[in-house]
């Protein structure tokens, strides 16, 4: 660990839901749900107002609606979520250059990159305090939770006891202390199935896992987790601050509304994915090795079959071939929940032209059961950014039964009026 805290942990508040109540001032101090709105919905992010009644990320979205019914329930827009990320992101940059983002809301930073930086605490306060002014006025209102420690776990820590809106300073000394009261689920890794186990050495905080000792541990969880959870239970976390993390992979998945029985529909969802993937990787400036389809069933049996090239490729065509060659030993006549292609064994040189790029190595198929998160987006999602010849500016409250009604607001106008149309009405255009 390091002698001062000068690693930071930046986490914005309820980051999708935040960015719209800042774009939509009838819902300011009001709950708001992001997620998925079809039947088989989660919820992305919930307002501080909506978790008031138990909602929270992860829960299906038909609980989310039991619980908070009076709530905005919107699909989201990605758009303006990265946009706000790229400018809070700029941010950071300006402190250091090895900024970690861990997603569109979150970021470690290693402020010792400055050797005359005041890394007192005093120092790092003020620090942390003009980075949260300069988030609000950069972005138009939004906040951040800035944790700060000797190490990205207790700076990620910091930030959970910051939060909303606050400023957490662990200092170099105080760490194991700090952790003891916080429940062992604080700890990275820790789920529910590690959680089960320590249950039966009568483990429930970190303190508990503090008394015991790293062969107990060891004994129950096996080596590699035994000896990394005791060492974060301690606070021992020499992990660097990475400025840019290797992909590892470049896919795209669509969860469906209603199950795909039509063999032909599928293979044009796998064409677009594969021309979606291709894209990514030219942009990346890649070339994949590895091609890999991803099918879930109606009964959540998720099948992933993935074959390595002779050469390397950026191609649609010979993605969308090859992927459609996996999923012809897949059964999919019972239907499809999820399909995705992906791609992976990256490299920057292509197979040279003189030859074609085909399938050498073996397929690999793994088999598992996991949660489905839907991304089905219908056309007039709520929560859409619209544009109306009179009227300006609006969003989509909701549509249906060939209507769709739009409250006219933005961020610089305040609460504004409630307009139903119907749809392909010539003045109304989706932006």
């Amino acid at each position: 660990m390091r002698t001062t805290a000068s690693v930071l942990h930046l986490d914005l508040d309820a980051f999708f839901a935040a960015v719209e109540q800042r774009d939509k001032p009838s819902l300011r101090g009001k709950p708001v749900i992001v997620g998925g709105v079809g039947g088989r919905g989660v919820v992305s992010t919930a307002s501080y107002e909506a978790r008031r009644f138990g909602v929270h990320s992860a829960m299906p979205m038909h609980e989310a609606r039991r619980l908070c019914p009076h709530a905005a329930f919107l699909a989201g827009r990605f758009g303006a979520y990265r946009e706000a990320s790229g400018i809070v992101m700029g941010l950071l940059r300006g402190l250091s250059p090895l900024v970690e983002p861990l997603s569109l809301d979150e970021a470690f930073v290693d402020l010792a990159t400055d050797p005359d930086r005041d890394l007192t605490p005093d120092g790092l306060r003020a620090i942390a305090a003009d980075l949260r002014a300069a988030v609000v006025e950069a972005t138009g209102g939004l906040t951040a939770s800035v944790g700060l420690g000797s190490s990205k776990f207790m700076a990620k820590v910091a930030t959970e006891l910051g939060k909303p809106d606050g400023v957490h300073l662990v200092e170099p000394g105080d760490e194991v202390a700090t952790l003891a009261p916080l429940p062992a689920r604080a700890i990275p890794g820790v789920g529910p199935a590690t959680m089960e186990r320590l249950a039966k050495l009568g483990v429930a905080t970190i303190a508990d896992v503090q008394a015991l000792s790293e062969r107990e541990l060891v004994r129950e969880l096996g080596k590699a987790s035994g000896e990394g959870l005791h060492a974060l239970a301690f606070a021992r976390d020499d992990r660097p601050v990475v400025a840019e993390r290797e992909a590892k992979s470049i896919s795209v998945e669509d969860t469906f509304e209603h199950d795909l029985t039509d063999p032909a529909e599928i293979d044009r969802i796998v064409d677009r994915d594969a021309a979606l993937v291709a894209a990514r990787l030219g942009k990346a400036r890649l070339f994949a090795r590895t091609v890999t389809v991803k099918v879930r069933l109606p009964d959540f049996t998720t099948f992933s079959r993935s074959q390595t090239l002779h050469g390397a490729t950026d191609s649609a065509d010979v993605i969308a071939r090859l992927a459609r060659g996996l999923l012809r030993e897949v059964d999919v006549r019972v239907g499809v929940r999820l399909l995705g292609v992906g791609t992976a064994g990256f490299t920057t040189a292509a197979q040279e032209e003189l030859f074609e790029v085909e399938a050498s190595g073996p397929v690999v198929e793994e088999r598992e059961a996991s949660p489905v998160r839907p991304r089905y987006e219908p056309r007039w999602q709520p929560g859409a950014d619209v544009e109306h010849a009179e009227h300006g500016r609006g969003w989509v409250w909701g549509s249906g039964l060939g209507r769709v009604t739009v409250r006219f607001e933005t961020a610089e106008t305040g609460p504004g009026p409630v307009r139903t149309f119907t749809l392909g009405d010539p003045a109304l255009t989706l932006l």
